[in-house]
């Protein structure tokens, strides 16, 4: 099993909306670095869901229910199906993530705008610590 990132303003498709829904296409990605992190993920794998802006945080867990798929709107752009899995309570802040200083090098501390990533190994171990009643 493969950890991923993925980004959301909630204001747009918050973590409570998604709950709702229980299954989304995660689609309107366009930068490579994302779209390559979305090609990379299979059925199975987990997906930290982040809320930006405000009080950027780790909010809640999805799983991958779907093979990537060209987007029916833009043959460019991958799509992927998420199923929601459980929030995360409480969400562990990006100023928790970065004063950990464990993650200096991932993707999240160094590229701000970067909507879809991989989540190395140690912050998932870590995550793994602060949730331990969760099965992440």
């Amino acid at each position: 099993m493969n950890y991923f990132l993925a980004k959301t303003d909630p204001e747009t498709y918050s973590l409570d909306h998604f709950e709702r829904d229980h299954k989304t296409v995660w689609d309107g990605v366009k930068n490579p670095q994302a779209l390559r992190a979305i090609r990379e993920m299979r059925p199975g794998d987990r997906v930290f869901m982040y809320h930006s802006g405000g009080d950027s945080a780790v909010v809640g867990l999805a799983q991958v229910v779907s093979e990537p798929r060209p987007d029916p709107k833009s043959a460019k752009l991958t799509v992927i199906d998420l199923e929601f899995l459980t929030r995360l309570d409480p969400p562990t802040t990006l100023h928790e993530i970065k004063a950990s200083g464990l993650f200096d090098d991932w993707a999240l501390v160094r590229q701000g705008r970067l909507s879809t990533m991989t989540a190395p190994a140690p912050f998932v171990t870590w995550m793994k610590r602060k949730y331990p009643k969760i099965k992440l």
